[in-house]
C-alpha cells in the first residue's frame, strides 16, 4: 500500500481519509492535535493515527518518516511548515489553500523538489476543479477573449437572514471575503477588491447573486494571462448575502478583527450537511473563425459517495483532493517541481476514480 500522511482531522480530513483508506490501495496516517477529532476518523475510516502539534516541525518530521506524500487539510497558516517538511523529508505535498501568499511560498518550495516529488496546492473545488474545468474550456478556443469561473457551496434550505451555513473552513471563508482577489483585465494580471464586481443570475427559478472572492482562480490567472482579455472567479450565493457580509467585514471593521468575526460566525451561524455546490465556468472567443461561448455547469448535492453519506462540500473537495494524490501516484502528472491544477485534463480527472463525484 501506497503510504501517505493526510494533515488535519475535520470534515475534509475525514471525508479524505475515508476515500483513501477505502480502497486498500493506501496506508492512511491522519495526523491532528485534537484527540475528539481523530477519534471521530477512527470511526468512519481504516486509518492510523496520532496526536501532534503540525507546527512542532522536528515532531511532523518524525511523524512523516517513511511517508511519501502529504496531504494538509488544515487551515492556510499551517500550511508553509507542513510543505517545508514535506521538502526535507523529500514526500510530495498537496495542499486545499486558497490562500495566494501560501501558494507562493509552496511554488518556491516546490522548486527546490527531488526527482519524484511534487509539490501541488489548490487540490479542492475552488481553487481546484473549477481552473481543471475551465481550462479545459480554453483549450477548444483559437483565441481568448474571456472566462469567467462561478462556484459556490449553499445550504439547500436557507433559513437565516443571511441565507447561509457554514459547509468548511471558517477561517478560509474570512480569507477569501476579506483579501483581494487576482483576476485579469483587459489582458494584464492585477488585484480586485474582494465582495465587489457584483453580478445577479437567475437558475432554476432560483435567483442568485456572485461578487468578487479571494483564491478561487488558484494559477490559471497567471497561467492564461497574455491569451485572455477578461478572467475573473467569483462566489455563488443568494442573494443578500453579499451586503450582510460587506457590512460585518468593512462597516464593523471585522476584516481587521478575524478572530472576532471567526467566533461570531461559529456561534450564530449554524452548519448543515444539506448543501449543493454549483459551478460554472464560461469561456468565450473565436473558434473557427467565429465569436463563440461555452459553458460548463455542474451541481452536486449532499449525498453517498464510495460508500460514505458527505455534504456536497465535502464530495466535491475530498473527491478532488483524493482525484489527484491518485493521479500522482499513477504517474499521471508532471514527476518532479511545483504542479498547476490545469495541468490536469478534465478527461483524466473524470475518469479517475474519485473525479467521479464530478460526472453530472
Amino acid at each position: 500500500m501506497y503510504p501517505v500522511a493526510l494533515v488535519g482531522a475535520g470534515k475534509i480530513g475525514s471525508a479524505t481519509a475515508k476515500f483513501l483508506a477505502d480502497t486498500g490501495d493506501y496506508d492512511v496516517l491522519v495526523l491532528d492535535q485534537d484527540a475528539g477529532s481523530l477519534e471521530r476518523v477512527k470511526q468512519v475510516a481504516k486509518a492510523s493515527t496520532q496526536a501532534i502539534d503540525v507546527l512542532d516541525a522536528a515532531a511532523l518530521a518524525k511523524a512523516l518518516a517513511g511517508r511519501r506524500s502529504v496531504m494538509s487539510a488544515v487551515s492556510y497558516q499551517q500550511n508553509p511548515t507542513i510543505a517545508r517538511v514535506a521538502l526535507e523529508q523529500g514526500a510530495s505535498y498537496f495542499d486545499l489553500t486558497e490562500d495566494v501568499e501560501t501558494t507562493r511560498i509552496t511554488r518556491a518550495l516546490g522548486e527546490k523538489a527531488r526527482p519524484g516529488q511534487i509539490f501541488m496546492p489548490q487540490c479542492g473545488l475552488a481553487p481546484g476543479f473549477v481552473s481543471i474545468a475551465a481550462n479545459d474550456l480554453a483549450r477548444s478556443f483559437d483565441t481568448l477573449h474571456e472566462v469567467r469561473l462561478r462556484v459556490g457551496a449553499l445550504p439547500v434550505f436557507p433559513t437565516n437572514e443571511m441565507k447561509y451555513n457554514l459547509t468548511w473552513s471558517t477561517d478560509g471563508l474570512i480569507n477569501e471575503y476579506g483579501n483581494p482577489c487576482e483576476a485579469v483585465i483587459s489582458g494584464k494580471l492585477t488585484e480586485v477588491l474582494p465582495l465587489e464586481g457584483y453580478e445577479t443570475f437567475s437558475l432554476d427559478g432560483v435567483d442568485y447573486e456572485a461578487f468578487n472572492t479571494s483564491g478561487g482562480v488558484g494559477t490559471l490567472a497567471e497561467t492564461l494571462q497574455g491569451r485572455v482579455q477578461q478572467l475573473d472567479y467569483k462566489t455563488i450565493r443568494y442573494r443578500g448575502h453579499r451586503d450582510l457580509i460587506k457590512f460585518l467585514m468593512f462597516e464593523l471593521r471585522l476584516n481587521q478583527r478575524r478572530d472576532m468575526l471567526k467566533d461570531i460566525l461559529e456561534n450564530a451561524v449554524p452548519m448543515t450537511p444539506q448543501d449543493v455546490v454549483l459551478i460554472f465556468c464560461t469561456v468565450k472567443g473565436m473558434r473557427g473563425g467565429r465569436f463563440t461561448e461555452q459553458t460548463d455547469a455542474r451541481k452536486v448535492y449532499a449525498g453517498e459517495f464510495m460508500g460514505q453519506r458527505v455534504s456536497a462540500i465535502q464530495k466535491t473537495t475530498a473527491a478532488s483532493f483524493c482525484a489527484i494524490l491518485d493521479l500522482h501516484v499513477t504517474g499521471k502528472l508532471p514527476t518532479q517541481g511545483f504542479v498547476r491544477q490545469e495541468q490536469v485534463t478534465l478527461e483524466t480527472f473524470l475518469a479517475n476514480r474519485f473525479g467521479k463525484a464530478y460526472a453530472v
